[in-house]
């Protein structure tokens, strides 16, 4: 951690800004736009944990493992005629690319703010109250700063099994995204979408794998219909999947996970590497939080439609915030943080937030599923369309999957698309404009969509709901 600041910390700031991840880095930018003196606190490295050791650095990890996989593939019979000698791979050179675009990402963010003229100051805080925050300096001196307007955004971090402790063979997704070596077998603790993610990109490194989830089925926050592709794709590429089995912790000597089934036998799976990912929980402890009475909910800090908290002035964005801890929601919330304390009217009412999980195939979630739709009472109609019909999808060799419209019955209002299969990340900003706009069944079917693309399959579900699909 550099001791070093942007410019001199001032001793009074109208903004203070605890965390300099994706929601506090935007909320700094924008309101030095708007000329609102900011000043923003980071202890170790801007970007949070999205940019250093979450969602880029995966992202890189992920595209490296298709990548060789694609080349052990093509060592083999491949039906497009292709043909290579064995590959093999350097994951340190990997490694040392992937922080390349980290380096270069988090650099920029640094560039941005500077360009804006928002004081960066590199160390600790500690809250004092809520209008003063000391702060620890490494190198430097104590410092102590009084705002008009404190905004909290310190992210979350890896939730620990009191089983299976951080150390040695065991890691978070910190560790598993920077390895020295790649492990022969690895345990990954946590169906989900970091375990799923990681698990699958060290599959196609060529580690045998193992997902260990307590619940029956593979990303079980995701409806079962969008998890049976990804199931299947698991198993295919040879990931075990031991579903309904809890974890009891490590086997005597070290080298083995024990597991426990639904009918209470107890088994030891071997491994080198045991990756837990059994969630995120909000970073609300070391910098005093509870020195102020904010109100919580459970672990996460309680706020409104406009990000305040309990206390005047005070202001909370992010993973701090609990669910759904996602870095474009945590922009969309220190932008609109920005906004209100220069003194514009806005409310944090998005029509829907996008949820993607990176596995292969992906999944997309935008609005609500038929589930949640007949949960909220609503008549909705349900319509989907196979990716098996798609033309793009069979020349990319990824027909698995499909495209799900949820609509209203009586007036064809869009409240939900989903998606499951390669490349369908890139259809969920399509899926949101949709919902934020308003859009009805008609609009999307009545929309020329360019051919050949994966998106033609949005269309088609919208023509399939109105019971005239033309190519199924």
């Amino acid at each position: 951690m550099s001791a070093q600041q942007s410019n001199a910390a001032p001793e009074h700031t109208r903004l203070l800004i605890i965390g300099g991840g994706p929601g506090g880095y935007v909320a700094a930018i924008r309101a030095a736009q708007l000329g609102v003196q900011t000043t923003l606190i980071e202890g170790a490295s801007l970007g949070g944990t999205c940019l250093n050791i979450g969602c880029i650095p995966s992202k890189a990890l992920i595209h490296a493992a298709e990548e060789f996989e694609k080349s052990r593939h093509y060592a083999g019979t491949s039906p497009l005629g292709i043909k290579v000698e064995s590959p093999s791979i350097d994951i340190l050179k990997t490694v040392q690319w992937k922080d390349g675009i980290v380096g270069r990402l988090t650099g920029g963010v640094g560039a941005l703010l500077k360009k804006h003229g928002v004081t960066v100051i590199r160390g600790w805080a500690s809250i004092v109250d809520g209008k003063t925050v000391a702060v620890d300096v490494e190198g430097g001196s104590p410092l102590r700063i009084t705002c008009d307007h404190l905004l909290l955004a310190t992210g979350s971090q890896a939730t620990a099994l009191p089983s299976l402790p951080f150390g040695g063979k065991v890691i978070s997704a910190t560790e598993a995204l920077s390895p020295t070596d790649l492990p022969e077998r690895m345990v990954v603790v946590g169906g989900g979408y970091i375990g799923l993610e990681l698990g699958t990109a060290y599959r196609k490194l060529g580690v045998d794998v193992t997902v260990v989830e307590a619940q029956d089925r593979v990303l079980p926050a995701y409806d079962a219909e969008l998890t049976k592709p990804v199931d299947t794709a698991l198993r295919k590429l040879g990931v075990k999947l031991l579903l309904g089995h809890a974890v009891q912790g490590l086997a005597a000597g070290g080298n083995a996970v024990r597991v426990r089934d639904a009918d209470g036998a107890e088994t030891e799976v071997p491994a080198d590497r045991i990756l837990v990912a059994v969630g995120r929980r909000p970073r609300t402890e070391g910098w005093k939080l509870d020195t102020i009475p904010v109100d919580m909910v459970g672990r996460a800090v309680k706020i409104d439609d406009q990000c305040r908290t309990s206390m005047s002035n005070v202001w909370a964005i992010g993973d701090i915030t609990g669910e759904p801890m996602l870095a474009h929601r945590a922009m969309a919330q220190g932008e609109m943080v920005a906004e209100l304390i220069a003194g514009k009217t806005r409310h944090f009412v998005p029509a829907a937030i996008p949820a993607v999980c990176f596995t292969d195939p992906e999944v997309v979630v935008v609005g609500k599923t038929p589930p949640e739709a007949r949960q909220a009472g609503l008549d909705c109609v349900t319509a989907l369309f196979p990716f098996a019909a798609n033309g793009r999808a069979m020349t990319i060799e990824s027909t698995d999957g499909f495209v799900r419209v949820v609509a209203r019955r009586d007036n064809h209002l869009i409240v939900g698309w989903q998606a499951v299969g390669k490349g369908v990340s890139e259809l969920s900003t399509a899926f949101s404009q949709s919902l934020e706009l308003g859009a009805r069944l008609e609009d999307v079917a009545g929309t020329i969509h360019a051919h050949p693309t994966l998106g033609e399959a949005v269309q088609e579900a919208a023509l399939r709901a109105l019971g005239h699909a033309l190519h199924i």
